[in-house]
C-alpha cells in the first residue's frame, strides 16, 4: 500500500548525527531533519558554538545533544559514534559536513594546510562512514549517508578562487560518494552528496567580502545565493523514504550555476 506524501518525508523515530553542525550548512541541515521528527546529534570542535545550537533546536522543539571533538582525529571521530551510540542507540542518518579550507595560491600553498583540510574534509568522511556502517548501519541493513560536497568539486577553478586543497577536497568527496554507494547499496544504505554553490557562512564570509554577494549573485542563473532554507528540501530527499530509491547521486544545490558555467 503506497504512503502518503507527507510519511514519506517523516523522519520520526529516526536519529541523525550532523558533523559541523552547529551552524552554517551543518544546521540548516540539522534544522531540517529535527523539524521532520528525527532526534539529533550534533558534533563540532567548540562546545560553546554546540551549546547555542542546540538550545536554538530546542527552542523550535527539536530534540537535539551534541558532542565536542575535531572530527578530523581518527580517535575522536570514532569516539563521537561511540557516544551517539551509547546515548541514543543507533544512528540512521549521517551527515558528514564538517569541514574547512585555506585560501593560498597552488605554488604557494602549504603542505601543513594542504593535509588539514584533506584531514577533515575527505578523511574524516571515511572515518565516520566507517563507523557509523560498522556500529549501526550495516548490522540493521539501513541506513542514509548524506556527504556535504560543493559545486568546487564538479569542476576547475575559475581563477577567483585560490582554493586548491578545497577543491581537490570536494572533487574527492564526489566520488567518495558513489564508489561508497556502488559497495553498500546491498545493505540497504544509501549514499549521496549535496553539492551547494555560495552561501553565506563563516567559510565563505572573507570571498564574499572581496567579491560582493551581488557579483557572485550575477553567475547565477536564478542571479541570487544561497539562504538559510536552500538546503532544507534536498537534505531531507535523501534523508527520508522519500528518496529510498536515490544513491549515488551528486545535487548540487547552486541556483544552476554548475549548470551553465560546468562549476
Amino acid at each position: 500500500m503506497s504512503s502518503k506524501v507527507q510519511d514519506l518525508f517523516d523522519l520520526s523515530g529516526q536519529v541523525a548525527l550532523v558533523t559541523g553542525g552547529s551552524r552554517g550548512l551543518g544546521l540548516q541541515i540539522a534544522e531540517a531533519l529535527g523539524e521532520a521528527g528525527a532526534t539529533l546529534m550534533l558534533s563540532s570542535r567548540k562546545a560553546a558554538d554546540l551549546e547555542e545550537a542546540a538550545a536554538h533546536l530546542k527552542a523550535r522543539g527539536i530534540d537535539a545533544q551534541w558532542i565536542a571533538a575535531d572530527a578530523s582525529d581518527e580517535a575522536q571521530a570514532r569516539g563521537i559514534v561511540e557516544q551517539t551510540m551509547a546515548k541514543l542507540g543507533k544512528i540512521d542518518i549521517l551527515v558528514n559536513n564538517a569541514g574547512a579550507t585555506w585560501g593560498a595560491p597552488a605554488e604557494d600553498h602549504p603542505v601543513e594546510a594542504w593535509d588539514k583540510v584533506m584531514d577533515l574534509n575527505i578523511r574524516s568522511l571515511f572515518v565516520m562512514s566507517q563507523e557509523v556502517a560498522r556500529r549501526s548501519m550495516i548490522p540493521r541493513r539501513s541506513g542514509r549517508i548524506i556527504n556535504v560536497a560543493s559545486i568546487a568539486g564538479l569542476g576547475g577553478n575559475s581563477g577567483m578562487m585560490k582554493t586548491i586543497a578545497y577543491n581537490t577536497s570536494k572533487g574527492a568527496a564526489v566520488n567518495f560518494t558513489r564508489a561508497l554507494a556502488g559497495e553498500w547499496g546491498a545493505y540497504g544504505i544509501t549514499v549521496n552528496a549535496l553539492a551547494p554553490g555560495f552561501f553565506p557562512s563563516k567559510m565563505t564570509k572573507g570571498l564574499m567580502a572581496a567579491i560582493g554577494e551581488d557579483k557572485l549573485a550575477e553567475h547565477a542563473p536564478l542571479k541570487r545565493i544561497g539562504d538559510d532554507e536552500d538546503l532544507k528540501g534536498a537534505a531531507l530527499l535523501f534523508a527520508s523514504r522519500a528518496g529510498k530509491h536515490i544513491t549515488g547521486q551528486i545535487l548540487a544545490v547552486d541556483g544552476g550555476v554548475s549548470a551553465v558555467h560546468g562549476s
